[in-house]
């Protein structure tokens, strides 16, 4: 997914290197593999979470160890301020039981992407989402189908990435 998420954006904002990227939401595998993609990519990366859902410590002492600038912010609007890209993901996994989806819900509403948290980010900046999307909760339908959003393409480029890496794999590249 990451490696999809960094063709995604060098597509359309040109090399990922010294850029910023906001992280909102539940500090989950997507994210963990987004801190780690920071050291080894050389952007920056803040992470907007409610503590409650933070990502794990070690990942992110994986970073700091190997360079990483990784931070963590409550403040979902200073989180996003001055970033390239805006970047969420679904809520609530597969096996989530309907009391942890209330109770998930109640702790990430304030990190919804919204065209006025979007408004926050620089000019061009991009929304990425990894789909499925619940529209009306990790972001709106605004943002989804707005002209910052780029997760059609992300999907896209999803696709071209597995080949690539399978054909890595096989000895074939």
């Amino acid at each position: 997914q990451i490696m999809a998420d960094v063709m995604t954006f060098e597509e359309k904002r040109g090399p990922i290197k010294g850029q910023k990227l906001c992280w909102t939401g539940d500090g989950n595998n997507v994210s963990h593999s987004f801190i780690e993609a920071a050291a080894l990519f050389n952007f920056s990366l803040t992470l907007a979470c409610p503590e409650t859902l933070d990502p794990s410590p070690r990942f992110m002492n994986w970073a700091k160890e190997h360079g990483g600038d990784v931070q963590i912010e409550r403040d979902v609007e200073k989180a996003v301020s001055g970033s390239d890209c805006v970047i969420a993901d679904t809520w609530f996994s597969m096996g989530d039981s309907s009391s942890t989806r209330e109770g998930r819900h109640n702790h990430l509403a304030p990190y919804q992407v919204t065209a006025r948290l979007m408004g926050e980010a620089n000019d061009g900046a991009i929304f990425l989402h990894c789909l499925p999307a619940h529209r009306g909760e990790e972001a709106t339908a605004e943002v989804m189908d707005g002209p910052q959003s780029a997760i059609f393409d992300e999907a896209e480029n999803r696709l071209h990435v597995q080949k690539s890496i399978v054909r890595w794999c096989l000895g074939v590249i």
